[in-house]
């Protein structure tokens, strides 16, 4: 695969706005000129959007307005006008219901800031795990010339000598805690060696798995995913990010030349080389939506089934993001892939290149972080997808994540109506469960929560932990953190709230789960289940009003991405007329 640059010079998009003496052109021109831009600026150089998600409630981002200056002083390097656009901006840890509910928001908002304004490139700086995929899919609709540079991941935190990772050591403390073997003392200290740094959680979480999507996609240069946020390294990412996208303009080289079906396959190996986030598949599902790429959840099984996990980072193994960076990061799991038969190495980045010429020369240089394949975490890694009577559009479980024997298992279901029944019932002491039970909870799902929050992952019931148990099999229709782990079934689809299997189970029904032979199968007889769903009636009210309202109305299935329906595909980039 070849890209043939455009010829340059040409007459550019923005100059639709600024170029010219007409009243609406002077309109443009004069207005912005108050700001102290000399006239020549507007003589066609390209004007780049820095497309910013800093905010003081995104902690993981907080970093970003400094790489914007970095971002811009290579704009300006090349050649370019860089004006930075604060947008939309959905931090995990902050937003409730759930972040996942304001994606496709942050999205729309993105995509009609690109269409509206006088830009002719993009640079989207993102962080917190939501607002990569957003702003991706928001820019891949429009389809400008366009290029990402992630936050990167905060330092290792350490507590009492024991390596911490955020958020997967939030679980394994809380579980201890409820557990009795932890005081809530010392989780209130070690709540501070979490989170040590600027930056986005330090495991391969979602939000350093979708910075890795984004340069196995070629929409990054090479190298951007694991530079920690306080490393002067990634400043220099951001500054010659600044200078690419000036020439990428000039190329007219654009997301739909770039995200082709094979770079969707070299993501989801990818996905499976490094343990990534089961959040990768509803937003990659997301973004291959936008530019027509017809990507599903088999892809996802057949591509990452035969890909072992070498990357030995929690929640799946022992190290964290700095030591990956340190071992030579991202571009040695695309070189891996590449020698081993598994990469589309034609496939073209943002460099104008194929992304077999980023990485062949580089080496390992920890082979306790990044593993030897013999040493592999799992052989079978990526994502299963599970069918079955009990998810007949699918289910997706992490192996990397779970527990060897719980891979093929059969149990008595413990079913949780919704999260707040849950909530009411998992710490009685009475409730009827044991480790051989199959948690279920329902209602969780993209239209049924509404927004499909991360509470896969249940916590188990303290009588379990304080047996010794810390994995159970769990069933839902949620989303887990990517910084968790354990033998959990999750987006369950269809969800219950559209009327699926999974919200006619009860307890006491047996539930099957066998990974190796990708099945999940609800044991009652075909005339029982059909006479279930009959008498089913939905117990989730619509929403009255608001967003949350064109949300329940709008969101799709989580199989397909949980995109809004009238979002899908691309729409181009046309200036829209003038009305001044």
């Amino acid at each position: 695969m070849t890209f043939k640059p455009a010829p340059w010079p040409r007459k550019l998009r923005s100059q639709e706005w600024y170029h010219g003496t007409s009243k609406d052109q002077i309109y443009h021109r004069g207005w912005l000129k108050n700001q102290g831009w000399p006239h020549d600026l507007f003589d066609g150089r390209p004007i780049i959007g820095i497309l910013n998600t800093w905010s003081d409630l995104t902690p993981c981002n907080g970093h970003l307005r400094e790489l914007a200056e970095r971002v811009k002083a290579g704009i300006w390097e090349a050649g370019g006008f860089p004006v930075e656009v604060p947008v939309f901006s959905a931090s995990e840890n902050t937003y409730r219901p759930t972040a996942m509910m304001y994606r496709n928001l942050a999205a729309l908002t993105v995509e009609e800031t690109i269409r509206g304004q006088p830009i002719d490139g993009c640079v989207l700086l993102v962080g917190c795990d939501k607002t990569t995929p957003s702003l991706l899919m928001g820019a891949a609709s429009c389809d400008l010339p366009t290029i990402m540079v992630s936050g990167g991941p905060m330092l290792n935190g350490w507590f009492r000598g024991e390596r911490v990772g955020s958020g997967t050591h939030l679980w394994k403390f809380s579980e201890a805690v409820r557990a009795g073997e932890m005081s809530s003392d010392d989780f209130v200290e070690a709540e501070a060696a979490m989170s040590r740094s600027t930056g986005t959680c330090n495991t391969m979480g979602t939000a350093s798995t979708m910075a890795s999507m984004v340069e196995a996609l070629g929409m990054a240069l090479s190298g951007n995913a694991a530079i920690p946020a306080v490393d002067s390294r990634r400043r220099v990412m951001a500054h010659l990010s600044g200078r690419r996208i000036v020439d990428m303009v000039k190329d007219d080289l654009k997301p739909s030349d770039i995200l082709t079906r094979e770079a969707f396959e070299n993501a989801i190996r990818t996905n499976g080389a490094i343990g990534g986030s089961t959040n990768a598949v509803v937003h990659l599902l997301a973004i291959a939506g936008r530019v027509g790429i017809d990507l599903t959840l088999d892809d996802w099984d057949r591509l990452g089934r035969d890909i072992p996990t070498i990357v030995n980072l929690m929640p799946s193994g022992k190290y964290l993001m700095e030591e990956f960076f340190y071992a030579g990061g991202l571009p040695v799991i695309i070189k891996h892939l590449g020698e081993s038969g598994h990469l589309n190495k034609d496939a073209i980045t943002v460099s104008g290149g194929g992304i077999w010429d980023e990485v062949k020369d580089v080496r390992n240089w920890n082979e306790e972080v990044i593993l030897p394949v013999d040493k592999a975490l799992t052989q079978s890694g990526g994502i299963a997808v599970l069918r079955g009577n009990l998810a007949p559009d699918g289910a997706v479980l992490k192996p990397s994540a779970a527990s060897e024997h719980l891979l093929q298992h059969k149990g008595r279901a413990v079913v949780f109506e919704d999260i707040d029944d849950y909530k009411a019932r998992i710490n009685d002491p009475d409730l009827d469960i044991d480790e051989n039970c199959v948690m279920v909870m329902k209602y969780c799902g993209p239209r049924g929560y509404p927004g499909m929050a991360e509470v896969g992952n249940m916590g188990l019931p303290p009588k379990i932990l304080q047996k010794g148990i810390t994995d159970m099999v769990r069933i839902s229709d949620a989303r887990m953190s990517g910084t968790a782990y354990g033998t959990v079934v999750l987006h369950t689809a269809p969800e219950a709230a559209r009327g699926g299997p999974l919200a006619v189970v009860r307890t006491g029904d047996m539930i099957e789960l066998d990974v190796p032979n990708r099945r999940l199968h609800l044991d009652i007889s075909e005339e029982e289940l059909r006479a279930r769903l009959a008498d089913w009636t939905p117990p989730v009210e619509r929403p009255h009003g608001g967003y949350a309202q064109m949300y329940h109305d709008h969101v799709e299935g989580a199989d397909t991405g949980a995109d809004f329906d009238f979002l899908k595909g691309c729409r181009g980039n046309a200036v829209a007329r003038d009305s001044h």
